[in-house]
């Protein structure tokens, strides 16, 4: 009976995320070969670049962020040669295993405050969400003395450290955080509603509580519960490497990196339990015969054959120039290398084998799609030569 009612529970969870923009779950279906992988910016190399964002302030700039600690922003440009550092911060990081800087954001404001929303790991124990502003002087320069910490994250082990950044419709900004690493959440922290690890947190930047340098939303599911964080939106992730919103429907989607055997794809909704360590993607993870009460089953979930093992999470396409990807998220895996298209009805195709280390994707001002990988390069997703 407690399968069913899972099974239930969820089906009734996605369709109303679903059925929300109704066009979503009939869309055309791409055409085969129509979509590659095109050097975005050939003569532009990074350090392992692991994020890539771009304020709506009209400067047709990008800026990706380095693993080791540096932001830097060109001019969005092919034949661009020219790159500055916008941000500094290598040497108060540190990077061993999955540390370093590890996401950004720009706030919606940016224009007007010029204020940048910044996750990194100060030390192998802690991680941090720190605001800093840019220059007065200088668009393409951040004050480094400007910092302010907003929120620390204790981080039990190296790994699983999350540290998307993404500021939703609401105006409040949403912050991924893994387990706190080891294997299997070995204390249970993704299950644990008293610490902020193995969630997807939600904080408002604008104003500020009492002994805070902001504020808890007080529509956040656990405001109100007692022994629980009120930061917390959403819980049960075990490494949320990368999460983004549709621009165009506010879904949450959620790419969740998987221990053994499973890699998923979750739409976040506010409470909502992800089930891991209960489960990894649907399977009982800890017990055979596990208790799935309550839990909400990924989207998609695949396994880990043909080298597939750690999923990168995207964004729904959304921009003009790939009609034909309009509507799908587009993701990819870091190991084998592979970029698919996902609808919300589940429907999975594969779009590119591309070999490449895919740390993660982003979008510029026009929402088209890029991604990046550790050889160094941005890559944009372009209609391929056959199609024009």
């Amino acid at each position: 009976m407690k399968k069913i009612g899972f099974i239930l529970f969820n089906i009734c969870a996605l369709l109303i995320l679903s059925c929300s923009d109704k066009d979503e779950l009939a869309l055309t279906p791409i055409v085969d070969d129509s979509i590659t992988l095109k050097g975005a910016f050939p003569n532009l190399t990074f350090a392992n670049p692991l994020d890539l964002q771009a304020p709506l302030d009209d400067s047709n700039r990008i800026f990706v962020a380095e693993k080791g600690g540096i932001i830097k922003v060109f001019s969005n440009d092919t034949a661009t040669e020219e790159v500055s550092i916008f941000l500094d911060i290598s040497s108060r990081i540190a990077t061993a295993s999955e540390l370093g800087l590890l996401g950004f954001a720009f706030h919606p404001d940016y224009k007007t405050n010029g204020f940048l929303y910044v996750t990194y790991t100060p030390s192998q124990s802690l991680a941090v969400v720190s605001r800093f502003k840019v220059s007065e002087t200088d668009a393409n320069l951040v004050n480094e003395s400007s910092e302010t910490i907003l929120l620390e994250i204790p981080q039990p082990a190296t790994n699983h450290n999350g540290g998307q950044l993404a500021f939703g419709p609401d105006g409040y900004l949403y912050i991924a955080a893994g387990d706190g690493g080891g294997s299997g959440d070995p204390d249970g922290n993704a299950q644990n509603l008293e610490n902020l690890l193995g969630k997807i947190l939600r904080i408002d930047v604008d104003s500020q509580d009492a002994n805070l340098n902001y504020a808890i939303p007080t529509d956040n599911p656990f405001v109100d519960h007692e022994n629980a964080r009120g930061e917390i939106y959403a819980y049960g992730l075990r490494n949320p490497w990368r999460f983004s919103f549709d621009v165009q429907t506010n879904t949450i989607w959620a790419a969740d990196v998987g221990q053994d055997e499973k890699e998923e794809i979750n739409l976040i909704a506010k409470g909502g339990n992800y089930g891991w360590n209960i489960l990894e993607g649907t399977s009982c993870f800890l017990e055979t015969n596990c208790d799935t009460s309550g839990l909400i089953a990924p989207l998609y979930e695949y396994g880990h054959s043909a080298n597939d093992k750690s999923v990168t999470g995207g964004y729904v396409y959304r921009g003009n120039n790939l009609p034909d990807l309009k509507g799908y998220y587009v993701y990819g895996d870091f190991i084998s290398g592979r970029i698919w298209a996902l609808d919300q009805a589940g429907n999975n195709k594969l779009l590119l084998e591309t070999g490449l280390s895919i740390s993660s994707f982003g979008i510029d001002a026009n929402n088209e799609l890029y991604a990046c990988s550790f050889d160094g390069k941005i890559n944009k997703l372009t209609v391929s030569e056959q199609e024009l």
